[in-house]
């Protein structure tokens, strides 16, 4: 095939395409064994779309006439879907390292939130800061998150609450998804936290009132393009009718619903989002047997993360269970203040070792299952003819590593690539062995 392309991946080890046959998602033994080419190649377009992936000797013949803006020998390497991180904060001012003391000490999340700490004491430094410095900040987190193979995340407002700041926000995730090489899927979270001097139901008629109505006109406007709405339902913020009304109002102005549940004391968030028609929800630690079977069968995906369990020292979420019932099951950084972990590669590691999962449905839960519940499984986390090529090069001869190297990502990862271009090249790469 002539003609010229943006790339040329070949000779990998293995090739990890996750689907094979154009799944929106993977659940039950479909999780347990992702699709793997050996001895494969495969070629990215100037669209940055893949157009073929196969055999290394069918691809070379097949392309023998073309020409190609960049070659990669990847002999001795694993070629993986970029990494999707379906849940994360990383827009704010301001960190908490002194509540991690108190942690350690003995507090708790809600003891810490409701003496004026957590989410209370980020609002006050975010909405201090200007514009420039959020972006700044966020930039650098995006070129973290992306060394570490992610090459599509989900990034909320919610530390702002106040229709100002909550737009600031908005605006800093825009402008990174416009000017950076990374994926980028918005989350307004204005319902993070009930805000000082308010009530929950002041706040919920806030939103509905005034924060979705201005989210619309710049939606239509072009000037902010949000795709999901979030709320964090929790004993003490806000209730199951409060979230509901939040949500619904979301979903009428084509807002995708994806919300925290269940996550410290059992809500029925889970019951509430299959209802609603939820594509996601993320935490639950207290789900019940009821919300499970519910997310099952409307088919919402349950983001988990395992960063959160770990550092509040929470009870694991089931997700054996939830993988035996058929949930979609997909995972999270749950980057924040409360829980700074930048590394899909580590939250894979602690969804295996704490959580039971294989390292087989952690992949799945991390790629094509963590698009899915973002709504971009048809365009991101597999390697498939037709998607998007991003990309992840492994300095190792088989995939796992990737997950058995806890912390390891740093000599592991060679490239990440974006839509056929590399993002990142390790400058070490292939000149030291990463075992």
């Amino acid at each position: 095939m002539a003609g010229r392309h943006r790339l040329l991946l070949e000779n990998a080890q293995q090739l990890v395409l996750v689907c094979g046959r154009g799944e929106e998602y993977l659940r039950r033994e479909g999780a347990g064994s992702p699709a793997v080419l050996r001895d494969a190649s495969l070629v990215v377009g100037l669209d940055g779309c893949i157009k073929a992936v196969g055999q290394a000797d069918v691809i070379r013949n097949q392309f023998s006439g073309a020409t190609f803006e960049r070659i990669i020998d990847c002999s001795g390497k694993c070629v993986l879907p970029g990494l999707v991180d379906a849940h994360t904060h990383p827009v704010w001012a301001g960190d908490r390292v002194h509540e991690f003391a108190m942690k350690l000490a003995g507090a708790s999340y809600m003891e810490i939130h409701q003496a004026g700490g957590g989410i209370h004491f980020t609002v006050e430094h975010t909405r201090e800061a200007t514009e420039e410095e959020l972006f700044n900040t966020f930039k650098h987190r995006l070129e973290r998150m992306r060394r570490a193979g992610s090459t599509l995340v989900e990034c909320k407002s919610g530390y702002g609450l106040d229709l100002e700041t909550e737009l600031k926000m908005l605006r800093v995730i825009e402008r990174a998804k416009q000017s950076m090489d990374i994926g980028i899927s918005s989350t307004y979270c204005g319902a993070h936290s009930v805000p000082k001097g308010k009530t929950a139901t002041e706040a919920t008629d806030d939103i509905i009132n005034n924060h979705l109505p201005k989210l619309k006109e710049l939606k239509l406007s072009g000037e902010i393009h949000v795709n999901n709405i979030d709320v964090f339902c929790e004993k003490g913020v806000f209730d199951l009718d409060s979230t509901r009304r939040i949500l619904q109002a979301g979903k009428d102005i084509g807002l995708q619903i994806n919300f925290h549940g269940d996550e410290l004391h059992p809500m029925k968030s889970a019951e509430l989002g299959a209802e609603l028609g939820a594509r996601a929800i993320s935490h639950l630690e207290e789900v019940s047997d009821e919300g499970i079977t519910a997310m099952a069968r409307a088919k919402c995906a349950a983001v988990l993360l395992p960063t959160t369990a770990y550092m509040l020292r929470l009870k694991q979420p089931q997700a054996r269970k939830m993988l035996e019932e058929g949930v979609i099951v997909a995972l999270g950084s749950d980057f924040n203040p409360n829980a700074y972990c930048f590394s899909m590669p580590m939250v894979m590691h602690l969804a295996c070792v704490n959580m039971k999962m294989s390292m087989n449905e952690a992949l799945a839960a991390a790629t094509i299952n963590a698009a899915y519940a973002l709504g971009k499984s048809d365009t991101h986390g597999s390697i498939e003819t037709g998607k998007q090529g991003d990309l992840v090069i492994i300095n190792s001869s088989r995939w796992e590593h990737l997950i058995y190297q806890f912390g390891g990502h740093e000599a592991l990862i060679d490239y990440v690539i974006v839509k056929g271009k590399v993002v990142y090249q390790n400058e070490r790469c292939g000149t030291m062995s990463s075992y």
